[in-house]
């Protein structure tokens, strides 16, 4: 496995080159039946590694670039990879096979519990998250009021984030994820949760924010949220790259299959 965090072409911002993840399932035993529960649950293909342990294939052969300006959205089932495939770029998971190359800062917005310290407040774990995104110490301080007015958390962020809600929750990690230019912007459907005021406010913010990236990768099973941001589509059917095109292409062959 080779993880360069470089671009592999003059003017890609992604590339990805023969990728592949596999999760070994140490305790899957090898009968038929819970081979068959097992990949039922997974979505992903059951299969083994070369000690011939039993595993879940989670994604098969990626090849996928994406230049300047390009907004990617990931299409397919539950389990059919597309959370894997933003771990991989955001560098959380490694390849058991292939090439990850990024050109640009990577700005995450899923996984949002993580770097969060239950017991710090609700500032300490802004300039946490904030040290996470590679953002420096004068940077944050320059922003932390505006992050702290949009959060709308008050005296909350005084105290520890045990204390919150998972609505508190979101509206702190959003406010610091998108207080600066993304480059790379890798983004997960939770940004549907939350009560009514927040999500307008943050559509509104977020809109912007994808405005402002070079290159956006969103997944989500809206697919009308997919061709409003989106002018690209890759479509993963187990691990597998079932289509990649336009987004109205995408969508339709998706929907077509579905429907079938």
């Amino acid at each position: 496995m080779t993880d360069t965090r470089e671009p592999d072409r003059a003017g890609t911002a992604v590339h990805l080159e023969n990728v592949s993840v596999s999760f070994p399932l140490y305790h899957g035993g090898s009968r038929s039946l819970k081979k068959s529960l097992l990949y039922r649950g997974s979505g992903g293909r059951i299969g083994t590694d070369a000690s011939h342990r039993i595993v879940v294939e989670a994604l098969r052969e990626i090849n996928l670039s994406l230049q300047t300006g390009d907004r990617l959205a990931l299409i397919g089932s539950n389990g059919a990879g597309k959370t894997t495939l933003l771990r991989v770029m955001a560098g959380i998971y490694e390849p058991t096979v292939g090439k990850v190359g990024i050109h640009g800062r990577i700005s995450p917005m899923f996984d949002i519990n993580l770097g969060i310290d239950q017991e710090l407040t609700g500032y300490d774990n802004i300039r946490l998250r904030a040290l996470i995104l590679g953002i420096t110490p004068t940077q944050l301080e320059e922003k932390l009021p505006e992050i702290a007015e949009f959060t709308g958390l008050h005296e909350y962020l005084d105290m520890p984030v045990r204390t919150y809600s998972a609505g508190m929750m979101l509206r702190l990690t959003f406010a610091v994820a998108t207080c600066f230019e993304p480059e790379v912007l890798l983004m997960d459907e939770w940004i549907v949760a939350g009560d009514a005021s927040f999500i307008s406010r943050a559509r509104q913010r977020i809109s912007t924010f994808i405005d402002k990236a070079s290159v956006m990768v969103l997944a989500s099973h809206d697919l009308a949220t997919c061709q409003q941001w989106c002018n690209k589509g890759l479509w993963l059917d187990q691990g597998r790259i079932k289509q990649f095109g336009p987004i109205d292409e995408v969508i339709h062959a998706y929907q077509a299959s579905v429907t079938a």
